[in-house]
């Protein structure tokens, strides 16, 4: 699947985006040809024609960047899975621009890479999966408002919420079609994986639990990353190496992401190995003799190809995977380490086993597995006297003999029988991929 993304198809979106002038959050709504209402409407249209359902959600806000009630909308496509619909991967890109005046919504703003490159990867993934099916979900995200604040990815959030999916990951892609940098630095063999290290929802509630169980280094974002690093190793003809950056995202700045983040859904963003500073909120100049502005000609458009892959790939196995599930870590005081994680929707035919995995405190990858069939798994039910409740009915345990739970960092992965594996969901305080819930005191 991955093989079929065409560099010259997307490099046809990029131009046709730059043909609307200015895609300003705050420009046109209305003008047939120019403005990011037209934009909105051609990708929405051109994600119809594939055959997936289409739909516009918006929501009118004000804010620091948006001094006016303004009406913001984000394009959606959904592909609801023959198995699993609730079961949501997400891929997104803002198709939003600005110049060196986030406010000035009149002058030509290309935003060619800033983001017309992610705008493309959303739609390409969406032609090539579109003509394949999957037993979860994938939707495609066309958003807006990035530049006045992270609107879209608000709205999506929002969305995603009031449709109660369960949202495994989202991959946001942000900057992704320039492979040399400003400083003439260039690298088109690297892709920057950005993913927050303790989970921002929930965070005050889980403090004092990660203080001493652990878990800076595991939220579920952290996990999709490790899972993104792996994918690529495995499929070298991609001609990427992630590199992954253990902080939300570049320092001092954002991306719509982090919405989904504060929502309590797993999220990062794909980004260049190298930004292209002088290519990026610019208005269209020349100064000293160094051109500026965010133009076609300063892409490179085999990369971000590669990039795309890389999603293509990723969403593919991710919405054929089953979801992970959420394992506990017991053994303080003793020579063992017991796993236990609830058999999710234990009795359906997509799960055929999970992998225990571990790796030491200090290690940034997984280092050891172990496959249990679900039909071999040592299964108590929650009714059990004097055993914690799972709402699924079922628990499994496994057993590590000889591992001291104080000396590593543990985690499950749920399989299908296709063979296709979820991301690792590790055995800490706030590792559930599942919004963090609070749970209810006892009065």
């Amino acid at each position: 699947m991955a093989a079929a993304v065409e560099a010259s198809r997307m490099k046809a979106t990029v131009e046709r985006l730059v043909g609307f002038g200015t895609r300003h959050t705050l420009s046109s709504q209305t003008d047939p040809k120019r403005g990011i209402g037209a934009a909105v409407r051609w990708s929405e249209a051109e994600m119809k024609k594939l055959g997936l359902t289409t739909l516009q959600t918006c929501d009118t806000v004000t804010g620091r960047r948006v001094p006016t009630p303004t009406r913001v909308c984000n394009a959606l496509a959904i592909q609801r899975g023959t198995e699993r619909p609730n079961d949501v991967v997400i891929i997104t890109g803002h198709i939003d621009s600005r110049v060196s005046d986030v406010m000035n919504a009149t002058a030509d703003s290309p935003g060619a890479n800033d983001d017309g490159s992610g705008t493309a990867a959303v739609m390409e993934a969406a032609r090539v999966l579109s003509k394949h099916k999957f037993p979860g979900t994938i939707v495609y995200g066309v958003l807006s408002g990035e530049e006045q604040g992270l609107l879209g990815g608000k709205i999506i959030a929002d969305y995603a919420k009031a449709q109660g999916w369960n949202v495994i990951a989202n991959l946001n892609n942000d900057i992704i079609g320039n492979s040399c940098g400003s400083d003439k630095v260039c690298d088109a063999r690297t892709v920057r994986v950005f993913s927050e290290g303790p989970r921002w929802q929930g965070r005050e509630a889980l403090a004092a639990q990660q203080r001493s169980l652990g878990g800076e280094n595991d939220s579920p974002s952290r996990n999709i990353s490790r899972f993104l690093d792996s994918l690529a190793e495995r499929h070298p003809e991609i001609g990427l190496d992630v590199m992954q950056i253990w902080r939300n995202d570049r320092f001092g700045r954002g991306g719509d992401h982090t919405e989904l983040l504060n929502a309590g859904y797993p999220a990062v963003r794909f980004s260049v190995a190298v930004e292209d500073y002088d290519h990026q909120h610019q208005d269209l100049r020349v100064e000293k003799g160094i051109t500026y502005g965010d133009t076609v000609d300063e892409m490179d458009f085999p990369y971000l190809a590669k990039v795309t892959r890389l999603n293509v790939a990723a969403l593919a196995a991710l919405a054929s995977a089953p979801p992970p599930p959420e394992p506990t870590v017991e053994g303080a005081v003793s020579t063992d380490t017991t796993v236990g994680f609830e058999m999710l929707n234990a009795s359906k035919s997509f799960f055929h086993q999970y992998r225990v995995h571990w790796r030491r405190t200090d290690s940034s990858s997984w280092e050891h597995l172990k496959s249990i069939d679900k039909n071999a798994c040592s299964i108590w039910m929650a009714s059990a006297p004097g055993k914690p409740h799972f709402a699924g009915g079922a628990e499994c345990k496994a057993v590590l003999k000889g591992i001291r739970v104080d000396d590593w960092v543990f985690g499950v992965s749920s399989v299908s029988k296709d063979g296709f594996e979820s991301p690792v969901a590790s055995a800490v305080p706030g590792g559930a991929f599942r919004p963090y819930v609070a749970p209810v005191e006892k009065k």
